[in-house]
């Protein structure tokens, strides 16, 4: 079950440069404070980085700069292929891609970005960890809080994929201390992040409270802004249910509004909310703007009626989770243009907001408010105390990590409605499910689950078309496990359906098929009707309803997750080994250097639009 609230207290530390000494009876007082109080109160959220010491009297208006990013899944270093990539829009309407990320050069943007700005505060809108590459994720995401605490994040909210190994993992990564299976990787006990992570919304099914801190106050100067920390209410959809066992989810608005009075009452008018979860913005540049013809007019999606709703104290957002990139101005429920922003996912942009805080009022004065995403090149000076830290890791992962396990003739990409890396691993599922069970019909992988392309060009000295093993691991680094379950023909189109309907309906979620299966997706249609109930075959053959077919998936999917409440009502269930094995198995089986397998066609699926 998950730890008590109090239990998650984050054992702060010093960060050289960054936080002066108080007097020796100041400390001993904050820290009594601290160590006595319950989640929510000010003592348990407050943080003083340090004074100006000029002799000057401040003047009324201070600009504070917020620098964010959001959705990193411990990419620390470049990532590969167009995950690694951002599109910008040219004054002439022509757009073009720029490579992006790795925390190397996100060190060194950020460094720069806070020249000249004393007041300056660093947050994050979660997913920091979790779906993380090999070098990360080998190691329960030590390397990424590590990184993150030498970036100097000064607060995040969780996301969903914090919650990927449950509450106690997450509590280890806020308080620190060595693996309960795998032990210490070093001869240093890890000291976990620096930094709050905040959970307002996420109670201890038992006690009703947050397993973490709700809130985070930043203060300097007698300058106070207030972070409130969510995230989406959905997370227990596309979640394994082990990982949020014990813990009950609440609604954003009504979480992020009830801290705000809180805030409010202890004298806390300048308000952030970290939200893990957001919008689609009509156009995929970063630099796209989503303010025409009128505010927020160009962007769609749950963080639309997040921000309408969330209560008019909240200055900005700083939201994630649909790995998009936007800075919109949303009217909040007065009808005042309100600062939402989202930079994309792996450390491949950053935004840099300027708040101007009324110190007469200790509110920000909205209408003066400046934002913009910038890009995470790498045209900079690496910051060199990442790249030890990036070396030191990868030395441990190594022996581990370069094992050839495939070839493959050119890039296979994840993206699309379909994408070959999505038919290549259906089509893995497939074969290995074939060994549990030889009547294996089909196997279905959810788009979420495919983490990055494959590359045809070597990331290190592998060669050209070799897949390493911790280049499959980037691709699927859940350990989720391949499970047979058996469905009639009605279950299995009703499935289908369930990819663009009911939750998925307004963002849909399409299933990547094997082999044998095809239907028409007519996006001219609406809700379940753009499932072609009469084109879906297997083999040729139209599905009968009344027949049994026997399915592969893995276990996310077959738990229901993602949506598909059909899948989670199999039958005959055969668990098997991790869906990461299965597709090293296929890549083994079906590749050799002069026998590279080419990327699938991805014509399974008739798209009408």
């Amino acid at each position: 079950m998950p730890a008590t609230a109090q239990s998650y207290e984050p054992r702060r530390r010093r960060r050289a440069g960054r936080r002066l000494l108080a007097v020796a009876a100041g400390v001993a007082t904050a820290g009594a404070l601290a160590a006595a109080a319950l989640p929510g109160t000010a003592s348990a959220g407050e943080s003083d980085r340090g004074h100006d010491r000029g002799h000057h009297q401040p003047g009324r208006y201070q600009d504070v700069q917020l620098l964010s990013f959001n959705d990193l899944h411990g990419n620390l270093e470049p990532p590969a292929g167009s995950s690694g990539r951002v599109t910008e829009l040219q004054p002439d309407g022509t757009t073009k891609t720029i490579d992006a990320g790795g925390a190397e050069y996100l060190a060194t943007h950020l460094r720069q970005a806070r020249k000249g700005y004393p007041y300056s505060i660093t947050a994050a809108g979660g997913d920091m960890v979790g779906a993380s590459p090999l070098m990360s994720g080998l190691f329960h995401d030590e390397p990424t809080i590590e990184a993150l605490n030498k970036l100097d994040l000064d607060v995040t909210s969780v996301g969903n994929h914090e919650f990927d190994e449950g509450a106690k993992e997450l509590a280890r990564l806020q308080n620190g201390g060595c693996h309960p299976t795998d032990g210490c990787y070093t001869d240093k006990e890890f000291q976990g992040a620096d930094f709050p992570y905040l959970a307002a919304n996420v109670l201890d099914e038992k006690t009703g409270k947050p397993i973490l801190k709700p809130y985070w106050v930043w203060k300097r100067n007698g300058v106070k802004v207030g972070f409130i920390g969510v995230t989406l209410e959905g997370t227990p959809n596309i979640v394994s249910a082990d990982g949020v066992k014990g813990l009950r989810f609440k609604d954003e608005v009504d979480t992020i509004n009830k801290y705000a009075k809180e805030l409010e009452r202890q004298g806390v008018k300048s308000i952030v909310a970290l939200v893990h979860e957001g919008g689609f913005p009509a156009s995929s540049s970063y630099n796209y703007g989503c303010d025409s013809p009128g505010a927020g007019d160009g962007i769609s999606g749950p963080i639309v009626d997040i921000a309408r709703n969330v209560s008019p104290q909240v200055d900005a957002l700083v939201t994630g989770h649909t790995h998009n990139a936007y800075v919109c101005t949303i009217p909040d429920p007065a009808g005042k243009p309100r600062m939402v922003t989202s930079a994309a996912s792996f450390g491949r942009l950053y935004t840099d907001t300027t708040l101007t805080y009324d110190r007469a009022t200790g509110d920000i004065a909205r209408t003066a408010v400046k934002s913009a995403n910038h890009v995470v090149t790498r045209d900079v000076r690496k910051a060199s105390d990442i790249t030890r830290l990036i070396d030191r890791w990868n030395a441990l992962a190594a022996p581990i990590g370069n094992r050839p396990i495939g070839y493959i003739s050119g890039d296979i990409n994840r993206d699309g409605t379909e994408s070959p890396l999505g038919d290549l691993i259906a089509d893995a599922q497939l074969a290995y499910g074939r060994t549990l069970d030889p009547e294996t019909d089909l196997a279905l992988m959810n788009p979420g689950g495919i983490r990055a392309s494959l590359t045809y060009a070597a990331k290190g000295g592998e060669g050209d078309g070799v897949v390493t093993y911790a280049e499959g691991f980037t691709v699927q680094p859940f350990a989720n496990t391949v499970n047979l379950r058996s469905y009639t023909g009605a279950q299995l189109v009703q499935a289908l359906k369930e990819q663009v309907s009911g939750g998925n309906e307004a963002a849909p979620k399409i299933l990547q098929i094997s082999s044998g299966l095809t239907y028409t997706l007519d996006l001219t249609k609406t809700g379940a009707d753009r499932v072609v109930t009469g084109s879906v075959r297997l083999n040729g053959a139209p599905i009968d309803p009344a027949a049994t077919y026997r399915v592969a998936m893995n276990g996310f999917l077959a738990g229901g997750g993602d949506g598909f409440t059909t899948l989670g009502q199999g039958t005959d269930e055969v668990v098997g080994t991790d869906d990461l094995s299965a597709l090293e198995q296929y890549l083994t089986a079906n590749s050799s250097a002069s026998a590279p397998i080419a990327p699938p066609a991805a014509d399974r699926i008739t798209i009408v639009q």
